[in-house]
């Protein structure tokens, strides 16, 4: 097991342990940790009471959160015809085709989304083995395969955030900054758990949310009540 450094021993003695606490008092206690030259970003982990190797467990979607993350994506649209000035006038960073499926499949990955039109996944499909593992594969499930795609970029803009449970169960999202409000923090948190409340698979029994963990990039993290 790594050694603790002296700062982080020092906040995990601030932390109540294993004890849940209500929201507000866990993004208080969590709003202390902000001890570094940078802004850190802020996670939750839900752990949910699924099998996630039944495809009727799988909790996954997108939120646009109350007050964004604190961090502009990078957004590309595989796009033509009038969807191209569409996507461009939303704020999209980069638009194309056949040529910009060329730079990714050389190797650029240096954006935080993809988006693609239904009418753009002749060329969009064969970035599967580039985009499948780091997470950037278009997908209509997640709704970044979309005739919408000006109003999608518009979303990813403002703070959409996508998750899925991972093998273990537990979903990890981002839900803002250290540097937040209190209260805006606070309300992205809660933003998030009701949207993930309301994704119950009706096939699940006994209890759904089975813990809730906050952290920022450099602390300890802390229990939240379910």
């Amino acid at each position: 097991m790594a050694k603790q450094s002296k700062r982080m021993r020092a906040l995990v003695a601030k932390t109540p342990g294993k004890t849940p606490l209500p929201v507000d008092q866990a993004v208080e206690i969590l709003k202390t940790f902000n001890t570094t030259k940078f802004d850190q970003t802020v996670e939750i982990a839900i752990r949910l009471g699924v099998d996630p190797k039944q495809a009727d467990q799988i909790v996954r979607g997108s939120i646009v959160l109350p007050h964004g993350i604190g961090k502009t994506l990078r957004v590309i649209v595989f796009a033509k015809g009038d969807r191209v000035d569409e996507a461009k006038a939303a704020g999209a960073d980069e638009v194309g085709g056949p040529e910009l499926a060329e730079k990714i499949k050389a190797g650029w990955t240096d954006f935080d989304v993809c988006i693609a039109a239904p009418d753009m996944m002749g060329i969009v499909g064969p970035l599967g083995k580039v985009l499948g593992p780091r997470g950037l594969m278009p997908s209509p499930r997640a709704g970044t395969v979309t005739p919408d795609v000006g109003k999608t970029v518009r979303e990813y803009k403002a703070g959409k955030v996508e998750f899925r449970t991972d093998a273990g169960g537990i979903v990890h999202a981002v839900v803002g900054k250290l540097s937040f409000d209190k209260q805006k923090l606070a309300e992205n948190i809660r933003a998030f758990l009701a949207h993930i409340q309301a994704l119950k698979p009706a096939t699940v029994r006994g209890q759904y949310i089975k813990s809730i963990a906050l952290s920022a990039t450099m602390s300890p993290s802390v229990r939240i009540a379910a």
